[in-house]
């Protein structure tokens, strides 16, 4: 109905209709700036030759708008643009062309007035390596990408791994990848743990340690227990596959 009162108001002019609709959209995208986007989807795809994977998040307010095909397709079409261009980070995303006429982000815009919800690109990330793998897990809420160190027909233990990723959401590759502020956190809140249980003040340091341990083994992807067999981790699991395979980055987004 917007498409058809603005080629209306244009007088059957399609350019003009076009320019209408964007206006449209930038009073709308005004009006609901403040509302929240929790809703979307979570794409991730890679290139043809295997080498580069992006991840993105596109939100809008409801859900009923996100299982849209049309909006849908609209993620994929900017999901593709990263993978062509591979841009530096999400200001470079939404700077590319969309189309002649416009950017990504002024597509966002016209989007925003024709379905009269918030639409936000709000996140993107890539993964370089020498075999990429992505994975989307069904409904598009939750997507992986993940780099392993070797070329080859590995898609299955690829998928695997990246499963992994979206199902445990670890927080770093391995154990000296966790950022230090987490490491001195962990190690605070073990030692609080410890006093609190009536351990004795000179021990909670070893406990708090041992508990750190803990944290590594079931945070970090390359120690985690394999959900398919959780008898071995994913670094053994990787082992098996191929020795010396192993995963170089991940990256994951999820809307929950």
């Amino acid at each position: 109905m917007d498409c058809k009162k603005a080629l209306v108001e244009a007088e059957g002019d399609f350019d003009k209709a076009v320019d209408i609709l964007r206006k449209k959209g930038q009073k709308v995208a005004a009006k609901r700036s403040e509302r929240d986007a929790t809703e979307g989807v979570v794409l991730a795809g890679k290139t043809e030759d295997g080498t580069h994977g992006a991840i993105i998040v596109v939100n809008c307010e409801t859900d009923f708008v996100a299982k849209n095909e049309d909006f849908t397709n609209f993620a994929e079409t900017i999901l593709k643009i990263a993978l062509d261009n591979k841009p530096a980070d999400l200001n470079a995303l939404k700077a590319l062309p969309f189309n002649d006429n416009m950017t990504v982000e002024e597509k966002i815009t016209e989007q925003t007035g024709v379905i009269g919800e918030k639409i936000e690109l709000s996140s993107y990330d890539t993964v370089n390596a020498d075999n990429v793998v992505a994975y989307i897990h069904p409904g598009n809420k939750l997507a992986s990408v993940v780099g392993l160190n070797k070329s080859g027909d590995f898609a299955e233990v690829g998928k695997d791994v990246a499963m992994q990723v979206a199902a445990m959401a670890p927080v770093a590759l391995d154990k000296d990848s966790v950022p230090e502020d987490v490491v001195q956190k962990e190690i605070e809140v073990g030692k609080d743990l410890a006093i609190q249980e009536g351990k004795p003040a000179e021990l909670a340091e070893k406990i708090a340690m041992g508990r750190l341990n803990k944290f590594f083994q079931e945070n970090t992807l390359l120690n985690q227990a394999f959900i398919k067999d959780n008898k071995k981790s994913i670094k053994q699991y990787l082992g098996e596959a191929e020795d010396g395979l192993s995963v170089t980055s991940f990256k994951r987004f999820s809307l929950s």
